[in-house]
């Protein structure tokens, strides 16, 4: 106990400092001249995108510019809505090896009430380090029991959490699985038996938040009937009467399949598959059940040894060809900004280059319920934008210009001045 407080304290002036050197944003009017824009949804339209009270409010070869407003010649770049990532732990984690610093896993198996909003750190490191590679939104989730907590959708830019808040709310819940693996010494019929004990007790959970969902409503109209305090309970009852969407992390194909037909049973009305690592095996059953998914990371190994090498690459192109919903995650806090290498990993195995930037750009805000916000340049959406060089899903792609809720935000982070530091040391004894 004595060790841990000066390490957090450490941890925490580091942060500071680091993001204390970033540059602030900077609000006003912006017109983005000469640039070929990327609409996502539209085409390709060549001309200007106005960006005026945090919003797109035109764009086209004919936008007139307002006095006043910023020019920013973008010849030779490209405009693209900014990415989106359905599902990352940041903002929740500040170094992994530090617990101190933790804040996506609460004890406990059963604490959907804990909201993901409220632990968010808005300045986290990681966020300038995500930013310069054009991911501007993320969903921060929380990880652990069965029922972990609340996601919540975030714009990387503001200086409280409620700020970040990009109007998305969801409860996770991690799906029984018979488990496995290397380091697993179980027999299968003890991996068998265990996962249907968890199953059973995924059933009471949901057994009692329908017995409270019916007696709070029947508290509504009746004021003789009392409801005891029970913010779990509350929670879940939210997903019962469709009022927030079930985000079921699941990944084995056998588990994918039981979660289909427990969705089914339940009649949720608002469900998401995360993860689905192993949905390519049985993608036709997703498709015909119409529930979306968001997969990832793209960029892994195979599921099993018998697997071909291309997978976990291929795993979102076939389930697209399949007829599934497809939106792409990193599952990650530090290399969140790796987005869109994996949704290039995908696009090159099978879901093409147009499909994938659907997959971290309008899909998930479809997803999600934010389509009329944000995921592609619309006028009237939240003006999430950046200009690049070239093709985003490239590395060798540079972002020259970016905006998070009409903010044009500083190209820098810790990961920028510390190559920028050594590229150009200076130091005694060194030559």
């Amino acid at each position: 106990m004595k060790r841990t407080i000066p390490i957090l304290v450490a941890v925490l002036l580091l942060s500071f400092a680091a993001q204390a050197q970033v540059a602030k944003a900077k609000k006003g009017t912006f017109a983005l001249t000469n640039a070929s824009i990327n609409t996502i949804t539209k085409g390709i339209v060549s001309g200007t995108l106005l960006i005026q009270d945090g919003k797109i409010a035109a764009l086209g070869a004919n936008v007139s510019i307002p006095s006043g407003a910023e020019v920013i010649d973008c010849k030779g770049l490209t405009l693209y809505p900014g990415f989106i990532d359905g599902g990352t732990s940041l903002g929740l984690v500040e170094v992994s090896s530090v617990d101190v610093t933790v804040d996506a896993d609460e004890l406990g198996d059963l604490t959907p009430h804990m909201e993901a909003i409220t632990a968010v750190n808005p300045n986290s490191v990681a966020i300038p380090v995500t930013r310069v590679e054009g991911v501007t939104t993320v969903v921060a989730a929380p990880q652990g029991g069965r029922f972990p907590g609340t996601a919540a959708l975030i714009n990387l830019a503001g200086y409280s959490p409620d700020a970040m808040y990009a109007g998305f709310k969801g409860i996770v819940m991690n799906f029984p699985t018979a488990g496995g693996g290397f380091f697993d010494r179980r027999s299968d019929e003890e991996r068998k038996k265990d996962e249907e004990n968890a199953l059973k007790k995924l059933n009471e959970y949901w057994d009692a938040a329908t017995l409270y969902h019916r007696i709070d409503s029947a508290a509504q109209t009746n004021r003789e009937v009392k409801v005891a305090y029970n913010p779990e309970m509350a929670a879940l009852a939210q997903v019962i009467r469709g009022q927030m969407m079930l985000m079921i992390e699941v990944n084995k194909a056998e588990s994918i399949e039981n979660a289909l037909k427990w969705v089914q049973a339940k009649k949720i009305k608002k469900v998401v598959f995360t993860g689905v690592a192993e949905g390519w095996r049985v993608a036709d059953k997703i498709a015909k059940a119409k529930i979306p998914v968001i997969t990832g990371p793209i960029i892994a190994m195979p599921t099993r040894e018998s697997d071909r090498y291309d997978r976990a690459y291929a795993n979102a192109g076939l389930m697209h060809k399949a007829g599934v919903k497809v939106a792409i995650r990193s599952n990650d806090t530090e290399n969140v900004r790796n987005l869109p290498f994996n949704a290039a990993f995908a696009a090159a195995y099978g879901l093409g280059k147009d499909e994938a930037l659907r997959a971290i750009t309008i899909t998930p805000a479809e997803i999600l319920g934010v389509a009329d916000k944000m995921g592609s340049l619309e006028v009237g959406k939240i003006a999430n934008v950046f200009a690049a060089t070239g093709d985003p899903l490239e590395t060798k792609t540079q972002i020259k210009h970016l905006f998070i809720g009409g903010y044009s935000i500083p190209l820098d982070s810790r990961h920028i001045q510390l190559y920028q530091e050594f590229l150009q040391r200076s130091h005694a004894g060194e030559k």
